[in-house]
Parts: C-alpha cells; sequence; structure tokens
C-alpha cells in the first residue's frame, strides 16, 4: 500500500449555528477555493468624526470594522460524471447549494408565517427572530464570525430541465466584533481568538531596522 505524499487540499467556507452559537446548523465548503480575497478595515477612531469632539489620535474606541469579498465557483460537472453516486445533482443541479446560500440572506418560511400569525393576532410589538451565528473559516488562522451583507449569483449554464449547473456567486461579509455581540456570547470569543492569532502572526514579522527606511534616527 502507497501512501499519497500531496497535501490534503483545506477548503474555506461557512459554519452556521443557531442564534446562540451552541450547535452547528449546516457547514458550507467552497467547492474551489477563490484565486483572491478581499479585505477592507474602518478605523473606530476616538473623537473627530465631524463632532464637536476633539480627535485624539492615540486612541481607538473599538474594532476596526472589517468587511470580506469572497468571489466562488460553483460546478456540477465533476459529480455528473459520477452520477450514480450524485443523485441530487443530476436531478437538481447545483440548486441546492445555492439554495443553502440563499439561507443566510432570508427569514427561514416559518419565522416568516410566525410572524404573521402574532401580527394577525393583533400583537403591537413584533420582534423579529434572531438569524443564525454565521462563521467563515479560512484556514485555523482565520475564524471570524461575520454577517452576510449581499449575496450575488450568476448563473451560467443549465441542464434541459433549466436546473443550473454551473453559477458564480459573491459573497459579502462583515465581521462581527465584541461590540457587535459581546464578550459573553460565543461569537464574541471567536473574535477575541481571532484576533488573538492576528497578533500572534504579527509578532513573527519582526521589525525592520530604521536604516532600511534610508534613515538612522527620527529627527
Amino acid at each position: 500500500m502507497s501512501l499519497s505524499t500531496a497535501p490534503r487540499l483545506i477548503k474555506g467556507g461557512l459554519v452556521v449555528l443557531d442564534p446562540g452559537g451552541a450547535q452547528v446548523l449546516r457547514t458550507i465548503a467552497l467547492q474551489y477555493n477563490p484565486d483572491s480575497l478581499s479585505r477592507s478595515y474602518q478605523v473606530q477612531g476616538a473623537g473627530g468624526d465631524g463632532g464637536a469632539e476633539r480627535a485624539q489620535p492615540f486612541r481607538l474606541k473599538g474594532p476596526a470594522v472589517e468587511t470580506i469579498k469572497v468571489e466562488a465557483e460553483i460546478d456540477a460537472t465533476d459529480q455528473l460524471q459520477f452520477p450514480d453516486q450524485n443523485a441530487n445533482t443530476v436531478a437538481h443541479g447545483i440548486a441546492p447549494q445555492l439554495a443553502a446560500l440563499e439561507a443566510l440572506v432570508n427569514p427561514s418560511s416559518t419565522a416568516l408565517l410566525a410572524l404573521d400569525a402574532l401580527a394577525s393576532a393583533g400583537t403591537l410589538e413584533i420582534v423579529a427572530p434572531d438569524a443564525p451565528l454565521v462563521v467563515f473559516v479560512w484556514s485555523k488562522n482565520r475564524i471570524q464570525p461575520v454577517r452576510v451583507t449581499d449575496l450575488s449569483i450568476t448563473e451560467e449554464a443549465f441542464d434541459p430541465a433549466l436546473n443550473p449547473l454551473r453559477a458564480k456567486v459573491s459573497l459579502g461579509l462583515r465581521v462581527m466584533s465584541t461590540d457587535d455581540l459581546g464578550y459573553a456570547h460565543r461569537g464574541g470569543a471567536l473574535f477575541i481568538n481571532h484576533l488573538r492569532a492576528r497578533e500572534a502572526l504579527a509578532a513573527k514579522a519582526g521589525s525592520a531596522a530604521l536604516q532600511a527606511l534610508g534613515i538612522d534616527a527620527l529627527s
């Protein structure tokens, strides 16, 4: 028996938990890892945002607001090569995978009907149900609670029954920090762990000498 020396391909994806973060409801693995992933940060400085309060340049009032953009592809070709092992793909194409992503941006039909029942019963104050906690996983070094802010799907190929067979998906994610979730929530703990992991990575970068910048001293 021979052992393969090829590294195991780790996929990025999303883990969907119940609102409290105690139970995993679904894991969505990207079929193909994107070639690029874009991130942007909005710094939360103290003061100086157009109000009367004087800017405090050395104070941060909270974690930066991070947004992530991921472009992914979903393709049924590999599964259709083995139809006996992929009955759902034969019957529905990639529609189930797309529907799983769409569920991240829609309340469930059960929740909507429950709200309608409350409204019909004359309930004065109706509180929308909590959405699941979504966690973005991009290797063990990047595990972040997120909210899906936008989802764009371009279906590009179809079978004779018009089931989609290939699609490009664009996911917009906003990282949820302790400002959003608090420190006691599991999502808040995940954010703190992520921040610690980034700090540990930053420590490995070391520090360049001033001479690398063409100066001997700051003056």
